[in-house]
């Protein structure tokens, strides 16, 4: 009897830990769905960057400046410059009319820049400041940035082009008309690159990620990602004595202006008459590039590559 009373005993441990066995197993599948489910939600959560309806930008000519990069034409004619209700130096709103012109149709990224660097000798990217891992932003497919004006400036003209004035950056950015962003006058999460990472990116992110963001002539970025420098001097009261044709800005200054508002940036910051200033020497994670070209300057056309 006590051998059976053993047997019996065993049959019921052996029983109760298969159930226990069959229970866990139910429990860790259960846990592991509730992974994924969880994982699926950020995922769907966290992919901001705006779908944009197809436009048509064939209206407008293109090219391939002498670096390989493709340039767009601005056409020649007036746009409305400044803003009535920004800050003190966008102020007066006013009328400017500038020729025809080329421009990057999208930022000039670190591995075009690092090509300048090995051919002139000349110095590499310098970021002073960043509170994260620096591999982070040094990528080959992002934009390049951690330059100085003077660097800017010998890369355009290396690319035989030139840094863009003041007002032919804005007009690039805002056509005609007198929107606040490139794509109207509200703004709107993942058509760019600002402040926080609900666009998709925390940094930087690679030129041409957000197709909704364009501006009126098909330029990428032109809000956003990295802010750019520009050829003209900075002057606080300058749009108060600003000629009307082809403005290039003050003949001196000590700072030189930042267009465009960067990845570091909040709404109002990004706005397209938003104006910053900044010493020539200065690099920075958050300053670029895009380069300009007259039109008269005879180039190939990139539709008959």
């Amino acid at each position: 009897m006590e051998n059976k009373g053993v047997l019996i005993g065993a049959i019921i441990f052996v029983f109760a830990s298969f159930i226990l066995m069959i229970v866990g197993l139910v429990y860790e599948s259960y846990k592991a769905k509730q992974s994924r489910d969880l994982a699926a939600s950020i995922q769907t959560e966290s992919t901001p960057v705006a779908v944009a309806a197809a436009r048509d930008f064939s209206m407008y000519k293109t090219l391939v400046g002498d670096e390989g990069r493709e340039m767009v034409q601005i056409p020649e004619g007036p746009f409305t410059m400044g803003s009535r209700d920004g800050d003190p130096d966008e102020a007066p709103e006013h009328q400017a009319f500038l020729k025809s012109y080329y421009i990057d149709v999208k930022e000039v990224t670190q591995a075009d820049y690092d090509r300048f660097v090995k051919m002139t000798k000349r110095g590499k990217i310098f970021v002073p400041v960043f509170e994260d891992d620096i591999s982070k932003i040094m990528k080959p497919e992002l934009p390049a940035m951690g330059m100085s004006w003077a660097d800017a400036d010998a890369f355009c003209k290396w690319a035989g082009k030139r840094l863009p004035t003041e007002a032919e950056w804005e007009k690039a950015g805002r056509g005609e008309a007198k929107r606040r962003y490139p794509w109207g006058d509200e703004f709107r999460t993942g058509y760019a690159n600002v402040d926080g990472s609900e666009d998709g990116f925390p940094y930087l992110a690679p030129p041409g990620s957000f197709e909704a963001g364009r501006s009126p002539y098909g330029v990428y970025d032109i809000t956003g990602n990295v802010a750019e420098w520009v050829a003209d001097s900075y002057d606080e009261a300058y749009y108060q004595k600003t000629p009307y044709r082809d403005p290039k800005g003050p003949v001196e200054g000590e700072h030189k202006v930042i267009r465009g508002g960067s990845w570091r940036e909040n709404e109002h910051n990004a706005r397209l008459t938003k104006r910053f200033q900044a010493k020539m020497w200065r690099t920075d994670s958050t300053i670029g590039i895009r380069c300009a070209k007259d039109a008269e300057e005879r180039q190939v056309d990139s539709r008959q590559q």
